[in-house]
């Protein structure tokens, strides 16, 4: 009888806006909670453009990425919210890479003969994730893209696929369309005749599933094919890029699980 009753009272006598002003002063971790509560919380919480997510991302977010083209490919303020939560980790990354006030996007320092790189906030071991990698400045010589565990190196000397450099990264290195792990190249990617190469500016999406241990790569939206199979299990694995060129930027942008088609 209470369950019906508070469900009454909270459907009946108190407006949604009144939820939605509450629930922006609690933390991320207290509003998944109250999702669980009852349906009427849970159908608050599942629009995610109400006033709640809009007030946790003018708290988080900065305006100027808010209304940049960054995020045009996150259509909510919760995605976009889940985005930030997922970007750049200013802890794990070399001591030559800090993270813009965006919180999206990257700054490589030009320092001489070294290869740096950094990790996102977050890393997968269970179900499907992509994220968009935009490199913002020149490539340079190696440039690349992909995944790491937390025991893979983030600085080296010189200019090499650090990326790649051992069994605890897998990278796809933009300039010259080779797969990098274990210190070798696995191969080009995408096996395409005369494939085109990156252009500043273009999204790359990251496509890893965890379920099939696989990663892939897209490219203005077009599939490229499956780049690693194999991937460890029970590791817990996380965007990675390594870059050589002083000054140059590259923004990520997680974007959930991936759709099909």
């Amino acid at each position: 009888m209470s369950d019906i009753s508070d469900e009454y009272s909270s459907h009946e006598l108190v407006p949604d806006h009144i939820f939605e002003s509450i629930f922006s002063y609690l933390s991320l971790k207290d509003i998944r909670s109250c999702s669980l509560v009852c349906k009427t919380w849970y159908r608050i919480l599942n629009d995610e453009n109400n006033d709640v997510w809009r007030l946790h991302c003018m708290k988080r977010l900065a305006e100027e990425v808010l209304k940049s083209d960054l995020l045009s490919t996150l259509p909510t303020y919760k995605s976009k919210l889940r985005a930030f939560c997922h970007s750049w980790n200013p802890y794990d990354c070399s001591r030559n890479i800090y993270v813009k006030p965006n919180g999206f996007t990257l700054h490589r320092n030009p320092v001489a003969q070294s290869t740096d790189a950094c990790r996102g906030k977050v890393g997968f071991h269970h179900g499907r994730h992509a994220w968009e990698v935009i490199w913002e400045g020149p490539l340079g010589t190696v440039a690349v893209v992909g995944i790491s565990t937390k025991e893979a190196p983030l600085q080296c000397q010189g200019y090499v696929g650090l990326l790649g450099s051992d069994e605890q990264s897998w990278g796809w290195n933009l300039v010259d369309n080779h797969l990098l792990h274990n210190g070798d190249a696995q191969g080009n990617y995408p096996v395409l005749n005369n494939c085109p190469k990156y252009q500043v500016g273009e999204r790359i999406r990251v496509i890893l599933d965890c379920e099939d241990n696989t990663l892939s790569f897209e490219r203005n939206y077009e599939f490229l094919g499956v780049a690693f199979r194999g991937l460890p299990s029970r590791k817990r694995l996380y965007p990675t890029v390594s870059a050589v060129y002083g000054n140059t930027e590259v923004s990520m942008v997680y974007l959930g699980h991936p759709l099909d088609g």
